[in-house]
């Protein structure tokens, strides 16, 4: 199949994948969109909302049709990284043994990881960069795709670890989910006091999305794109030469060279997605979001304003 064929056939299993996923999730369109962007372009997701509004069903219900593995793990303060990365025993015939823990899976659902102690969110971390573990001086490969959704409650502040920034830049994009619409929660309600039962179609297998994530990095950018991302990014630097007088105030660091390797992933997946074969300056856009709000540090002043993660990214288009 040509390239051009295979980003139509992309468009169209997507399409699917999307009708799939709303027989249980109701709305959150937008977050489910991002989601799927961020595993075709074979990134990592950060999920911020309140409990309650379905995250690991959202998850769960997206890794049975993609048709994945699926693990979760639960992040609490005694967690170690030999929960989550698995450990040696002594087996019957005194012989050490491998067990494998839920670490090793196609898609991995980090429930509350400010949660737990900076050791266990480091040994994530490795799992994520480097799609391999290393363990009594053994190395094991992670199943590919691999993909972490990691989320995080944002009104507990009380026992919480903040992930640092280093380790928040690892993730492609920060999703923030909001609470539904009336209309919906009333679909919602109806929909989970019933006795349905709704089955999901796996409409996928891992080697046909580790073939569309090389279809999509094979898709040529115009060096302008590139440079309009590259520029975007150095506009959040205060201090650069490319930031406005809003930044040098509201800002206290920029984003990395991180966030605009990333733009451009995002920006090809959101171009193959929506049937485009090169992506423009608007597919930059509206992945920017997603991408730079967990990377601008704010200041007190921006604080003290109200001023929002949202408000400074919208000021740099």
């Amino acid at each position: 199949m040509s390239d051009v064929a295979a980003i139509q056939n992309l468009v169209q299993r997507q399409k699917e994948l999307k009708q799939e996923i709303a027989k249980i999730i109701v709305g959150q369109d937008e977050v489910v969109a991002q989601i799927v962007l961020s595993i075709f372009a074979g990134g990592h997701a950060l999920l911020v909302g309140v409990p309650g509004l379905a995250k690991t069903l959202m998850v769960n219900t997206i890794s049975q049709a993609l048709g994945l593995d699926f693990k979760r793990i639960q992040f609490t303060p005694d967690l170690m990284p030999s929960d989550i990365l698995g450990s040696e025993i002594l087996d019957e015939n005194r012989q050490f043994k491998f067990i494998k823990g839920p670490i090793f899976s196609n898609i991995i659902l980090a429930d509350e990881i400010n949660r737990t102690p900076p050791k266990t969110q480091a040994a994530l971390l490795e799992a994520m960069q480097e799609k391999a573990v290393t363990i009594a001086g053994h190395h094991h490969k992670l199943s590919l795709p691999y993909f972490v959704l990691a989320t995080q409650n944002p009104i507990e502040q009380e026992g919480t670890y903040p992930l640092p920034e280093a380790q928040l830049d690892r993730f492609m994009f920060a999703i923030k989910l909001e609470y539904p619409t009336f209309e919906e929660e009333v679909q919602v309600v109806k929909s989970t006091t019933s006795d349905a039962k709704v089955t999901i179609n796996p409409l996928f297998t891992a080697d046909e999305i580790l073939e569309f994530q090389h279809l999509i990095r094979r898709i040529p950018v115009a060096d302008n794109v590139v440079e309009y991302a590259v520029g975007l990014v150095g506009k959040t630097r205060p201090g650069n030469k490319l930031a406005s007088e809003f930044v040098n105030t509201y800002l206290d660091w920029g984003a990395g060279p991180r966030a605009s390797q990333n733009l451009i992933l995002a920006a090809k997946t959101h171009a193959a997605l929506n049937g485009k074969f090169s992506p423009d300056i608007e597919d930059v856009q509206a992945v920017a979001t997603g991408i730079l709000r967990h990377r601008i540090i704010k200041n007190y002043k921006a604080d003290a304003e109200g001023i929002t993660e949202e408000m400074i990214i919208r000021k740099l288009f």
